[in-house]
């Protein structure tokens, strides 16, 4: 039987009414597990540049370990201590998002700091700094871990969106990233010169603030290094304070965020 075409129209309204629904509360409902996710994600990366944690199979078992040993604190370009925003809401380091903070001007952008102490104890073995930056084809980010002199590399883990595999996306592998462990991002003089990726790899050893780089994967090199040279010197106002004690440095410690089951 032929429709009308008023008939049509009605029942595509109301099809794409009810469909439009259903997505809508299926992203409703999917929004607070997908938040955990995230936060799962962002945590173990964050454990990730201190510590091995392949090993942890237990999502619960990387809060938990998180919530024992990891302290935050959020700072701002100056070095000083960040505890609201424009408004007046509480800034939390862990719900920060690096992607949307990265947009902003760097002169009024909050930056996370996360402490990871010893075991049992109050007392800062590394310091974490979360940075953002451009690849080849899209956004990369990091962690990196600097030891309680906030000089030495401890460890990094970084990621990326889409990077080309077998080439930029190599620095997530443990090859790679193991490279800029005890590298130094200051030279002799106290200058802050950060660690860059040199282009080709060669497999040879390079002096304290270069790293042996990835074949056929120059610009990514690039990338990561533009990254790491920008914000670590965001952060060095807050380096210099901590180094040389000042009372005014961002010490002013967050608690984790909440722990949640998984």
């Amino acid at each position: 039987m032929q429709r009308s075409n008023l008939y049509i129209v009605v029942f595509s309204a109301v099809l794409t009414i009810i469909l439009g629904g259903l997505l809508s509360g299926t992203s409703v409902i999917l929004k607070p597990l997908q938040q955990k996710q995230v936060e799962l994600d962002t945590k173990k990366k964050i454990l990730g540049a201190v510590m091995d944690i392949s090993d942890i199979k237990d999502p619960n078992e990387i809060l938990k370990l998180y919530s024992e040993r990891v302290k935050s604190t959020v700072v701002d370009i100056n070095g000083d201590p960040m505890t609201t925003d424009e408004k007046g809401n509480p800034i939390v380091a862990e719900k920060i998002d690096f992607q949307k903070n990265h947009k902003r001007d760097p002169q009024t952008r909050p930056y996370p700091v996360f402490m990871f102490t010893g075991e049992g104890s109050d007392t800062v073995d590394a310091y974490i700094l979360p940075m953002f930056g451009a690849g080849l084809w899209d956004w990369i980010s990091g962690f990196v871990a600097l030891d309680s002199n906030l000089n030495t590399v401890r460890g990094v883990a970084f990621d990326h969106k889409s990077e080309t595999p077998g080439l930029g996306a190599r620095i997530t592998t443990d090859v790679v990233q193991d490279r800029y462990k005890g590298k130094q991002i200051f030279n002799e003089e106290g200058k802050l010169v950060s660690v860059s990726m040199v282009k080709g790899e060669k497999g040879e050893p390079l002096d304290p603030h270069h790293i042996d780089g990835m074949s056929g994967a120059t610009l990514t090199g690039k990338g990561v290094n533009a990254m790491l040279k920008q914000y670590l010197g965001y952060y060095s106002n807050y380096i210099e304070k901590v180094k040389s004690g000042s009372k005014n440095t961002a010490t002013v410690e967050q608690p984790a965020a909440e722990e949640q089951n998984i």
